[in-house]
């Protein structure tokens, strides 16, 4: 019986090198993948290892030749470009706070590789992600679920997932703890067995998005007004792109109590000013739903639910409105719900889906 093909996506770090020996031992037949995604014109110096495109590709090259298994470099750096550096840019300028990594999970590093992997002859692609894919027969639908590790779970970022991207996929960290994957890396004695997980948005340096967007990107900003929440004129912000709601510090201006970033308004070019107490709603509403549990939302469904990665989920109930959006009310009122992050759906620990927060 003829080996299946597998294309590893190899970023130079501890968990897509120890994805990759365990599907050496798992009888795969492997190659390394490590997909550029920088271009001249956009530099990304930085103080971590983890954020240097060619010392991590470097890195994934040797975990290559150590493995025995041959490794491949695609420039996907046009296409990471204009799918997910640009989106960001429009996005910040629109007043919204993107979440770039599930535009990046989507559109390029599961949709460009796979693509690449199909001519290439491969069977599948697998990345070093923690989350869970499984058949359910029932259903005739792939399933993404949570990672048995839940303080590293990624399933949030990689709701966009298609049943075709899932049924070519292979995630072997799904079922381990980082622990036993740090600690398969130093057995095999890997190079980057101690090497940082990376941090932070990896084309932002420091994590300065409104000086990324300033300086590299050519974003004007102009200067505008703090605004209470009864529109009343409280004082002059340095431009929209450096305000996100829910923010505290940094706002440049004393209001004599805590102040908090409550809106932004790009059409008045506004920031909204609040107490805490303003932060909550009870509802939202998404769009750009891709859902994989089920085919469609037609009627009401419960569901836990997150709106952003680090948040802890809570009860909701889900509703489909017209032009393919959706609703969500919570039972409880939620903290700092934020247009253009990502909210997703659970029904215990298998996702949904998910849209983008309008």
């Amino acid at each position: 019986m003829m080996k299946k093909k597998v294309m590893a996506a190899m970023s130079g770090g501890v968990d897509s090198s120890v994805a990759a020996v365990l599907l050496i031992d798992q009888g795969y037949d492997i190659c390394g993948a490590t997909l550029k995604l920088f271009g001249n014109d956009i530099e990304t110096p930085c103080k971590i290892s983890t954020c240097c495109p060619l010392e991590d590709e470097e890195d994934a090259r040797k975990i290559c030749c150590k493995l025995g298994i041959e490794h491949f470099v695609f420039n996907f750096s046009a296409e990471f470009n204009e799918e997910v550096i640009q989106k960001f840019v429009r996005s910040y300028e629109m007043g919204n706070t993107p979440n770039p990594c599930v535009d990046c999970n989507r559109f390029i590093k599961f949709r460009k590789l796979i693509q690449k992997a199909i001519l290439m002859k491969k069977d599948y692609i697998a990345t070093g992600h923690y989350a869970q894919i499984e058949f359910d027969k029932m259903s005739g639908r792939y399933l993404l679920k949570k990672a048995v590790d839940l303080s590293k779970d990624q399933s949030y970022v990689l709701y966009t997932l298609s049943q075709q991207d899932l049924s070519r996929t292979l995630l072997p960290l799904g079922g381990m703890f980082k622990t036993d994957v740090r600690k398969i890396a130093e057995e095999r004695d890997l190079i980057n067995s101690r090497k940082p997980d990376s941090q932070d948005i990896c084309f932002i340096k420091d994590g300065d998005y409104a000086g990324f967007l300033e300086n590299e990107m050519g974003v004007e900003s102009p200067k505008g007004k703090f605004v209470d929440i009864h529109g009343n004129v409280i004082g002059q912000h340095q431009g929209i792109i450096h305000y996100t709601v829910g923010q505290r510090k940094g706002l440049g201006v004393a209001f004599g109590k805590r102040a908090y970033v409550v809106n932004k308004d790009k059409d008045a070019n506004t920031v909204t000013i609040g107490d805490e107490e303003d932060l909550y709603s009870n509802r939202l509403e998404a769009r750009h739903l891709n859902f994989i549990a089920v085919e469609k939302l037609i009627s009401p469904m419960k569901a836990m639910v997150k709106t952003r990665y680090s948040q802890k989920e809570t009860e909701a109930v889900l509703h489909p409105i017209e032009n393919d959006e959706i609703l969500v009310e919570f039972k409880n009122k939620q903290r700092a719900v934020t247009s253009g992050q990502a909210v997703v759906f659970y029904d215990g620990d298998i996702v949904i889906g998910g849209g983008t927060i309008i």
